[in-house]
C-alpha cells in the first residue's frame, strides 16, 4: 500500500488554495481569460500530481512483485497507464 509522503499531500494542499484563489476570482468578476488561465494551471497540477501518484506506486509495486519472486510485471505495467489514461 503506497503512503503518500508530505510533498505529494502539499502539492494538494497547493492546488486546493489555486482552487479557492479561483472562487474569490470568480466571486469578484475577474476577467473569464484570468479565470481560465487559473483554471488550466490548477488542471495541470492535479495531472502531474496523477503521474507522480501512479508512478510512486508503479514502482513500489514492481518491487514487491520481484522481492516475493513475482517477474511477471507487465500487469502492473498495464494498469498503471490504464489509471493514467482513464485520468484524462
Amino acid at each position: 500500500m503506497l503512503k503518500y509522503d508530505a510533498q505529494i499531500k502539499n502539492r494538494v494542499k497547493r492546488i486546493e488554495g489555486q482552487l479557492r484563489g479561483i472562487l474569490k476570482m470568480m466571486e469578484e468578476n475577474k476577467d473569464c481569460k484570468d479565470v481560465i488561465t487559473q483554471l488550466s494551471a490548477a488542471r495541470s497540477a492535479i495531472d502531474r500530481s496523477i503521474g507522480l501518484i501512479v508512478s510512486s506506486n508503479l514502482v513500489e509495486c514492481v518491487q514487491l512483485a520481484k522481492a516475493n519472486g513475482d517477474a511477471d510485471t507487465e500487469a502492473l505495467v498495464k494498469e498503471a497507464v490504464d489509471l493514467l489514461v482513464r485520468s484524462r
